[in-house]
């Protein structure tokens, strides 16, 4: 396939759970992205079902990638784990002057793209991991909550889903990092902690709701978003989750084995790919975050939205909508650096609510 215009959205991984969700809504708002990815058959599938156009593309194949980037000013990449997919993407988008976008919430990823910040500015485009659930509706509320108190030095975030469920992407990047521990941040550095390092209830509206650490990708973003040194993430679990969770600091040695990980993988590629679409509409998440300074002063502001894949498909085509606009500042982004704390306000079915009490967490 060949085309001679440099106008278009490219969404590769488009055949997997999220990149549908965005295909689908991009093409429901008017546009005719370029769908692309490493499986044929998928792709042609998906290129066939909204009629787009399509390209088959390995990124190990730098000259196959480099074509593909060469058509797009834009590149929406949906194929994780990123820490293995990001970097060739990234490059290949440096080197011919398109903006790169991702729904990673991984960690290393977003260091990796920050500690490029000089080089992404250089090539003159915007670098924007992380524009999903992971983390933009977290990273804008760390944004709002640090204008509320600019002294902040200490930044707590959580989050809880009610209903839907988990998709294969993300079911196989949680199985890549389990066994290797929790991450906070601390006096300004990542800091490996152990898994379910700490829990805590914390009242997410109408009920306290038990949760514990994980590696949460505003553990990176919020600090380069807010400058905030110390930063720990929370999510809601239930007892049998927390358990596990706890149970992985004894049997490290096991779950990082080849024969397990291989098992549980087969177990995840039987699963559905991902929530169903009724599913889907009857869910919602819910954010809540925290700030404290060295005084005691304390800021502390609830978000409510739609259900997390529904919320990164509006939350990444909003932002490729803004950067096909120009609207797309060079170098290393987090979604309130470009865009503001409100930003996740411009979502339809989302709120923010300050909370005055700090009766609404009770860390074990």
């Amino acid at each position: 396939m060949t085309n001679t215009k440099r106008n278009h959205l490219m969404i590769y991984g488009a055949n997997g759970y999220t990149g549908r969700l965005i295909t689908e809504l991009a093409v429901a708002k008017g546009y005719k992205p370029i769908v692309a990815g490493r499986n044929k058959a998928a792709i042609q599938e998906v290129a066939a079902l909204y009629g787009l156009p399509y390209m088959v593309v390995d990124l190990n194949n730098k000259e196959a990638l480099s074509d593909a980037v060469l058509m797009a000013d834009v590149v929406m990449h949906c194929a994780g784990p990123f820490v293995h997919t990001a970097l060739p993407m990234l490059e290949a988008c440096m080197k011919f002057g398109t903006h790169y976008l991702d729904i990673t919430g991984e960690i290393p990823v977003f260091e990796m793209i920050a500690a490029r910040n000089n080089a992404i500015k250089e090539s003159g485009i915007m670098a924007m991991p992380g524009t999903g659930f992971d983390v933009v509706p977290t990273d804008c509320l760390a944004a709002y909550l640090k204008k509320q108190l600019p002294t902040a030095t200490h930044l707590t975030l959580a989050f809880a889903g009610l209903g839907g469920g988990v998709s294969h992407g993300t079911a196989t990047t949680m199985l890549l990092n389990m066994g290797k521990g929790g991450a906070v941040r601390l006096n300004g550095k990542i800091t490996p902690v152990p898994d379910a390092f700490k829990t805590a209830y914390i009242d997410f509206g109408g009920k306290m709701m038990q949760t514990v650490t994980i590696p949460w990708g505003d553990v990176s973003t919020a600090y380069h978003s807010t400058g905030i040194p110390n930063i720990e993430v929370f999510m809601a679990v239930n007892n049998t989750m927390l358990r596990g969770m706890q149970l992985l600091q004894s049997l490290q040695w096991l779950v990082k084995s080849n024969f397990v990980q291989r098992f549980l993988q087969a177990r995840i590629d039987n699963l559905p790919a991902g929530p169903s679409a009724q599913q889907r509409q009857k869910a919602k998440s819910l954010v809540w975050g925290q700030v404290q300074d060295e005084k005691g002063n304390t800021a502390t502001a609830r978000l409510t939205g739609p259900e997390g894949y529904t919320l990164t498909a509006l939350t990444a085509m909003a932002i490729v909508e803004k950067v096909l606009c120009g609207d797309a500042p060079t170098g290393f982004q987090t979604p309130s650096m470009a865009y503001g704390a409100d930003f996740i306000l411009e979502i339809k079915g989302v709120t923010r609510e300050d909370l005055l009490t700090q009766r609404n967490i009770k860390v074990d």
